[in-house]
Order: structure tokens, then C-alpha cells, then sequence
């Protein structure tokens, strides 16, 4: 008499399929939810989790779908078939791989805390990302960046050589593929042009003091004012500094007797907190660009 044949295990099925993410952001009409899901299921897709928004100001419509399909599906064929739909509705959109970690490049000067956060957040899959390099205007941390495996690019920046520094990062990330750039406290401004070829690709992280409490020392600068609450923001690069769309922001409150260095600490915290989830919201393909503000799928 023959054995009955077990049933497929969860396992072998997970494994015979790919997990995607679509995001897109076009005008509102009627049809668009239809016509993706419809989309997803004619091509034998699963559809694992949605979240949309419509945004009655700016009368634009965004969604995020992650998805699963057979594995002989391929991210090519997708976007190839997609794109009727795509056009169609005049979306901006994207298909990735969920398995895809994304690559990204760090930039950091001379305070190191945000760095060595995302490099271990990185280390142990905190964060969904490769990183191609570190590059600094100073060698303080090559040590730490080569501790990791990890190539340190150290790009002097002058008033004369400028140019050529922000060409060479540029060449830097063509080579590498990189998909995002993110200021680990980068104290340099970024000309016009930097910022616009990475639009929409580019984070930084500031006290969130500004624009009350400029220039040097800020955290003492706030103490002398006597605050309550330590911020931080994360937010896209653009000409206007310091002014990008918003992704995160982080708040702790504090007392009378915290003195400044303290407020420093707890600063470089809050500022790391901020900088992480930002980063790990971006390489999720959790966040669509709405003019000066963004939408997040968090």
C-alpha cells in the first residue's frame, strides 16, 4: 500500500513565487484601483498588501501594492506589460523586486554617530540596504567604514575644487548603481545642479533647532534658551536648504537640568532615530514625492 504524499509545505510554495512592490502617483479619476488590481490579477499575481491615498489638494491619487507572483514571472515582463496601464492613466510608477536591497552611498565629515548607526543597522538587516561606499571631505572615519568590509571614498572639498568633487560622487554613484545618497551629517552644501540630477534621491538629517537656532553649537545655543523638546528631520535634498520634503521627524523632551552636553547626546539619538527610518522607509519604496510634502505607506 502507497504512502500518502504529504501536502506542500508553506515553504515550498513561498519558494516558488517573487515578492514585488509597485508604487505609483498620477491624477485622480475613477478606475485606477480597478484597473491595477485587475492588472495584477489577470497576470496571475497575488496581491499581499495595498494602501492608497488620494490627495484632494493637489488632486493627485498614490498607492503601493506589494505583491507576490509565480516565479517564472519576471520584474522585466511586468514592467513591459504594465506600462499600457501606466500610460493610460499618466502615472508615474515603479515595479521592484522586494528582495532587491537597495544600494545607497553614505556621506559623513566629522561627527560620526549616524554613520556608524546606519553602518550596523545595515550589518545586521535592519535596514534593507547595500552600501556601495562611504565618502567623506575628512579620513575620520576610513577606520571605521573599512571595520565593515565596506570602500571609504575620501573627496576633499574646497571653494576651488568643488566642482570636480560633486562630479566625481556623481560618477561615483553611476558606477555603483547607487539608487540613493544619504548625508550622514555631510557638512557640505550641495550646489543647485547636485541637487537636481538627485531629486528625489538624496536625505539628510538636521537639528530640528532650525531655522531658530543657526551656525555653530546649536545644541547650546537651545539650552541658553532654556527647550523643552530635542528634534530632529529627515527630509530630501533640494536648492532650498534645508527646506526638502519632510520624510520623519523625531522629538524628545527634556528637562531644566539637562546641560548642554547632554543635549548634545540626546540629540545625536534623536538625529539617528530619524536618519534610520527615513532610510529604511525610502529602500521599502514606502514614500512618494507630493511636491514639497511626501505621502508615506509606513
Amino acid at each position: 500500500m502507497t504512502a500518502p504524499q504529504p501536502a506542500p509545505s508553506a515553504v515550498s510554495d513561498a519558494a516558488a513565487t517573487e515578492q514585488y512592490v509597485l508604487t505609483l502617483s498620477c491624477p485622480d479619476k475613477q478606475g485606477i484601483v480597478h484597473a491595477v488590481s485587475s492588472y495584477l490579477f489577470m497576470t496571475g499575481c497575488n496581491i499581499e498588501d495595498s494602501q492608497q491615498f488620494g490627495d484632494h489638494d493637489t488632486g493627485l491619487f498614490f498607492m503601493r501594492v506589494h505583491f507576490s507572483a509565480d516565479a517564472t514571472v519576471t520584474v522585466d515582463k511586468l514592467r513591459a506589460s504594465f506600462a499600457a496601464i501606466g500610460e493610460a492613466f499618466r502615472m508615474e510608477w515603479q515595479i521592484h523586486r522586494s528582495a532587491e536591497r537597495m544600494r545607497i552611498v553614505l556621506m559623513v565629515s566629522k561627527f560620526g554617530h549616524c554613520l556608524n548607526d546606519l553602518l550596523f543597522r545595515s550589518r545586521t538587516g535592519a535596514l534593507p540596504v547595500e552600501i556601495a561606499a562611504v565618502v567623506s571631505n575628512h579620513t575620520d572615519f576610513a577606520e571605521l567604514t573599512a571595520s565593515y568590509g565596506i570602500p571609504f571614498r575620501h573627496l576633499p572639498v574646497t571653494k576651488d575644487n568643488k566642482p570636480e568633487a560633486e562630479a566625481a560622487l556623481l560618477e561615483l554613484v553611476r558606477e555603483e548603481n547607487v539608487e540613493l545618497v544619504v548625508l550622514a551629517r555631510y557638512m557640505q552644501v550641495l550646489s543647485d545642479d547636485l541637487c537636481k540630477q538627485l531629486s528625489g534621491r538624496i536625505i539628510n538629517i538636521h537639528h530640528s533647532f532650525l531655522p531658530s537656532f543657526k551656525g555653530a553649537k546649536p545644541y547650546h545655543q537651545a539650552h541658553a534658551r532654556g527647550v523643552k523638546l530635542i528634534g530632529a528631520t529627515a527630509h530630501y535634498v533640494t536648492a532650498d536648504l534645508d527646506e526638502g520634503p519632510i520624510i520623519e521627524q523625531e522629538v524628545e523632551r527634556v528637562g531644566h537640568d539637562v546641560t548642554p552636553d547632554q543635549l548634545v547626546a540626546i540629540g545625536r539619538d534623536v538625529e539617528c532615530r530619524a536618519l534610520a527610518r527615513a532610510v529604511k522607509w525610502h529602500a521599502e519604496r514606502r514614500i512618494l514625492l507630493n511636491g514639497r510634502r511626501t505621502v508615506i505607506f509606513a
